[in-house]
């Protein structure tokens, strides 16, 4: 089985998030950039399939040759191979010209199945691996917290309110993961793994060489566009309620939820 896994490199989250002046950005110069946590539990799930159907994994991603790094984290799991799209055209791209160079790139690498994280844990716009799916004319499976596959199909499961709904689709399909740290626990990368990662192969794409051009896929093409950044508002000061005992605290409390907030 050919597996492909879209990635994202992303802010840590625990980064301290900056506006630029233009509000419609975020201040880049001293982020610490990681592997999207949901890709990484796509790589994961990847690499089980690969171990229990033998083939390959391809890591597929785009951006500027920081994300290089995301990429060798993927390999050093046991990915086998890495596509990045590095192509100053792409800049300012929105999902759909980002996508639309994602399936072209996904198509030379002809897999039986593509996976990518339900979200990315920057925009959040969970857009992505439904739109590569579109550009593909695959299938679509969104959210999947267990995943299996017997090589001609693949059968999934993803939450719903009250219960657990069961999916199944023929390959070639596009699945997208959901689910926690808990539910996929991804493997850490080891000292032999970071080593090896060194050394697989990472090709480098430019849009010409996926039969696009700035004018489908850049920033000429977009239909989103980034309006405006804020951050939220700060939270007002929390009201500490005294009294002579905790009966009258409690009384207050409920005075205050009904009269002020009203909320009981």
């Amino acid at each position: 089985m050919n597996i492909v896994v879209l990635l994202k490199q992303t802010p840590d989250t625990e980064s301290v998030i900056r506006i630029a002046g233009d509000n419609k950005s975020v201040v880049t110069d001293d982020l610490k950039w990681v592997l999207n946590p949901y890709d990484e539990y796509a790589v994961e799930v990847a690499l089980r399939l690969k171990e229990k159907h033998g083939g390959t994994v391809a890591v597929l991603s785009w951006g500027p040759n920081r994300v290089v790094e995301a990429m060798r984290t993927a390999l050093a799991m046991g990915a086998d191979t890495g596509v990045l799209i590095d192509d100053p055209a792409l800049e300012g791209a929105d999902i759909l010209g980002v996508a639309k160079a994602l399936a072209a790139a996904t198509k030379e690498l002809n897999p039986d199945i593509v996976l990518c994280g339900s979200r990315a844990v920057d925009y959040d716009l969970a857009q992505r691996g439904a739109t590569v799916a579109e550009f593909l004319g695959w299938p679509h499976i969104a959210l999947a917290v267990s995943l299996e596959s017997d090589g001609s199909k693949v059968t999934a499961q993803r939450p719903i309110e009250g219960g657990t709904l069961t999916i199944e689709s023929t390959l070639p399909a596009l699945v997208t993961i959901g689910g926690s740290q808990a539910i996929w626990n991804p493997r850490y990368a080891s000292l032999p793994g970071i080593m090896k990662a060194k050394k697989k192969p990472l090709a480098m794409k430019k849009l010409s060489d996926l039969g696009l051009n700035a004018s489908e896929c850049g920033a000429q093409a977009i239909k989103m566009r980034m309006a405006t950044l804020e951050m939220p508002p700060q939270r007002a000061a929390g009201r500490i309620v005294d009294g002579p005992d905790t009966a009258s605290k409690a009384k207050e409390v409920v005075r205050e939820l009904h009269e002020k907030v009203k909320v009981i």
